[in-house]
């Protein structure tokens, strides 16, 4: 087990420098778009001012006047839901902004990045409209090995026993495709470093997908599976029983035997009642 927790936390470790290897890999392109057009246009370029990260913030940090200074960016190249002006990132100096995920500086401050005014950093501020947000208990195994993440997608299955008249039989069935998980544990930081093995993973669905999901909890397991990110494909209805996975054919069902019908009739002898065959009529 401690063997797996450390290749976790050193995947967890890798994959945290290469994001900020990719921040710094865009900024330098910003960089180059913007020698480029200032060669093309005799050193005169498009901009707009924009706000940008004067340090380093993380998830549930405040979004304060002397963290953040107007820049000018190129036009072509401005991130969407950038803030332009301080009425737009601060409407009400009384209800501040959150951060919702770690920024570097000089890093754009975005719409998706930060809260609206007075919210929390909780998950509530990750609910979109009409949807819920319902726990799914996991361990090692049902959990992914600790590398979920909130702003993941996932693949949601059953395994339980169903019955009928003839049998029951132990099924895997997938019940809900691309979920989106907004928290892992109490944490709905989507820059958590390193990885950890979690209790709960908790995702946003509609109102009947959560009582679905409460029925098949409580009358089953649940297992998820991980969606890459660039995966757009519609998981088809997926269903297993370990007649399918083995290979095992179904022993026909057995031949109803009609019995042959036989009319009589009832009639007295004496002191003897006796039964005489007749032909159906019916």
């Amino acid at each position: 087990m401690r063997a797996v927790f450390g290749l976790v936390l050193i995947a967890g470790l890798g994959l945290a420098g290469l994001a900020v290897y990719m921040i710094q890999e865009r900024f330098t392109a910003y960089e180059n778009e913007i020698a480029r057009q200032r060669a093309a246009n005799g050193g005169l370029i498009d901009t707009v001012e924009l706000y940008v990260a004067n340090r380093p913030m993380k998830y549930g940090d405040e979004i304060k006047p002397e963290n953040v200074r107007l820049v000018k960016w190129p036009a072509n190249l401005q991130p969407q839901g950038a803030f332009h002006d301080e009425a737009a990132l601060f409407p009400d100096p009384t209800r501040q902004r959150v951060m919702l995920r770690a920024i570097e500086p000089n890093e754009a401050l975005t719409a998706v990045k930060v809260t609206k005014p007075g919210e929390s950093a909780g998950i509530t501020s990750l609910l979109d409209r009409g949807m819920r947000a319902f726990a799914i208990k996991v361990d090692v195994a049902s959990g992914v090995s600790g590398f979920l993440r909130p702003g993941n997608s996932v693949d949601i299955y059953w395994s339980g026993q169903v019955q009928s008249a003839q049998m029951n039989r132990e099924v895997t069935k997938m019940i809900e495709a691309g979920v989106k998980i907004i928290a892992i544990d109490q944490s709905a930081n989507v820059d958590a470093p390193g990885a950890s093995i979690a209790r709960t993973v908790t995702v946003a669905v509609r109102p009947e997908q959560v009582a679905g999901l409460a029925q098949a909890q409580s009358t089953g397991r649940l297992s998820l599976s991980l969606v890459g990110n660039n995966d757009d494909t519609i998981s088809e209805t997926i269903e297993i029983d370990q007649n399918r996975l083995l290979g095992i054919a179904e022993a026909p069902a057995p031949e109803r035997v009609v019995e042959k019908e036989q009319c009589t009739i009832r009639t007295r002898r004496g002191a003897e009642v006796v039964e005489i065959p007749i032909p159906c009529t019916n």
